[in-house]
């Protein structure tokens, strides 16, 4: 039964867990951070390039 309850025999303690992150983490953090904005910014800009070439074929067309 000990085996089940092995996390619970502990103190919770302040002490035991930082309030901040280490850096290691916050490093991981920040590039996902970095590679999610890169993503959504090629996102806009393929968006942007297919909305301009849309318009020039619709002009043309019409032309």
């Amino acid at each position: 039964m000990s085996m089940l309850t092995y996390g619970f025999d502990r103190r919770f303690d302040a002490t035991e867990r930082p309030a901040t992150p280490p850096a290691a983490r916050k490093a991981r953090l920040k590039g996902i951070a970095l590679q999610a904005f890169a993503l959504l910014s090629m996102g806009s800009v393929l968006t942007a390039l297919i909305a301009l070439k849309t318009a020039i074929y619709v002009w043309h067309l019409h032309g």
